[in-house]
Order: structure tokens, then C-alpha cells, then sequence
């Protein structure tokens, strides 16, 4: 039986979520002009983008390019600390889900894993091929050109949406996913009239998650210097 996962977009926009999220995505990153303009008023930006998602006009905004070489030449698109801070929001729930979907010799932006474990995981293979070093193996090392430029965005939000059955956190990706859109693809994303509509009806359900914390602003600003 297929596990779908319902009722995270509360869990995405909440305000531990998105402060937890902000805790990891800065490390290594303080020193950034662009992250220190953010935290110098961070309070006030982490309320304000709660208070976007929760009322459901967020909107993610354009991007940076610049080129760099690492050693080849790369064109890097960058989005803006406050979209960055909830593509790790949103990483930090569905981890979890999609981690247990992944090949064992997966190894990019996992718990547990990364270059040094890869590298064990290469050596192992290494020796057994090679009998201990007594037949030449061979290597392949490929990359995909413009992989991110080209990745078929029907087909990720479709994957996105056989895991997940919650419709406002399925717009929510469907926002992230059609930010970077060179080829001007399209989503069949929710009727958006019939969504308002039912968020009407759901008005009383939309309070009710203002008030989970019974929060008021300046106690959730204590929770933040708490945290901080």
C-alpha cells in the first residue's frame, strides 16, 4: 500500500518548522551578505512569511544568475534567503518520506552519507571488481548537461503528487517547482477559483491554525529570542 502524506502544509509553514529550517540553512552561510541583511530583522521576516503561507500569498520570487568555475565553467541561478529558507522548509518534511525511496548508493544531501561515505562505498566495489587490485577496472564518470534546466517539471509535480495528498501543500510546490521556468512549462495545477472557494468554507479551520500556539506576535518574537 502506497503511503500518501496529508496535512503537512501545517507542518511546513509552521513557525518551529520554518525557524528550525532557517537554524540549518545558515550554516556556513552567516557570513553572506545576503543571509546577515536577513537575519539583521529576522523576527520580523520569519513572521511575515508565516503570515504569507498561512494566508496563502506567498509567492516565490525571481532569480539570481551569476557564473562561477568549480573547475568548469557553471551558470548559477540563486533564489532569493527568503524562498531558500522555505525550499528547506519543505526539504525538512519530506525528507523523511523520500529518503526511504532513494538507492542505497545515493549520497548528495543525505543523512549519513556524503563524499567520505561514497568514497567507501567506491573502494568496496573497487576491490571486488578488481579482484584486490589484480584486473583493471574501469570508471564512469558522466554528468547530465543542464540537468536542473532540463528536468520535465510535469513529471516531478506528478511524482511530488502520487506522495502527497494535501492540496495546499501541493501548491506550494507547484509555486517552487514553475519559479525557475525557462521553457515556459505549464502545470495542471488545482482550479485555483474552486481552492478560494473552499478555503471560504474553511475559514473557521484557517483560524483555528492561527491560533495552534494561542501565539500573539510578541510572544512568538519571545519564542524566536529564545531560540536564537
Amino acid at each position: 500500500m502506497k503511503i500518501r502524506l496529508s496535512h503537512i502544509f501545517d507542518e511546513i509553514i509552521s513557525i518551529e518548522n520554518l525557524l528550525e529550517a532557517w537554524m540549518e540553512f545558515i550554516r556556513g552561510k552567516r557570513n553572506k551578505i545576503d543571509v546577515r541583511q536577513f537575519q539583521s530583522n529576522l523576527m520580523d521576516n520569519i513572521l511575515t512569511l508565516h503570515n504569507d503561507l498561512t494566508n496563502y500569498t506567498y509567492k516565490h520570487d525571481g532569480y539570481q544568475a551569476f557564473n562561477i568555475n568549480d573547475p568548469k565553467p557553471r551558470n548559477i541561478h540563486k533564489a532569493t534567503v527568503r524562498d531558500r529558507l522555505v525550499h528547506h522548509a519543505i526539504y525538512r518534511i519530506l525528507y523523511p518520506l523520500f529518503n526511504k525511496t532513494f538507492i542505497t548508493d545515493s549520497f548528495s544531501c543525505r543523512f549519513e552519507k556524503g563524499t567520505h561515505k561514497s568514497i567507501e562505498r567506491f573502494l568496496r566495489y573497487y576491490r571486488k571488481v578488481s579482484k584486490n587490485n589484480t584486473k583493471t577496472c574501469y570508471v564512469l564518470k558522466c554528468d547530465i548537461k543542464k540537468f536542473f534546466d532540463s528536468v520535465d517539471q510535469k513529471i516531478l509535480y506528478n511524482i511530488l503528487k502520487e506522495k502527497i495528498a494535501d492540496k495546499d501543500a501541493m501548491l506550494l510546490l507547484g509555486e517552487v517547482i514553475t519559479s525557475f521556468n525557462k521553457n515556459s512549462v505549464q502545470l495542471e495545477l488545482f482550479d485555483l477559483q474552486n481552492a478560494n472557494r473552499e478555503r471560504e468554507r474553511e475559514s473557521s479551520a484557517l483560524r483555528a491554525r492561527n491560533s495552534h500556539w494561542k501565539f500573539n506576535q510578541p510572544n512568538i518574537r519571545q519564542y524566536l529570542l529564545e531560540r536564537i
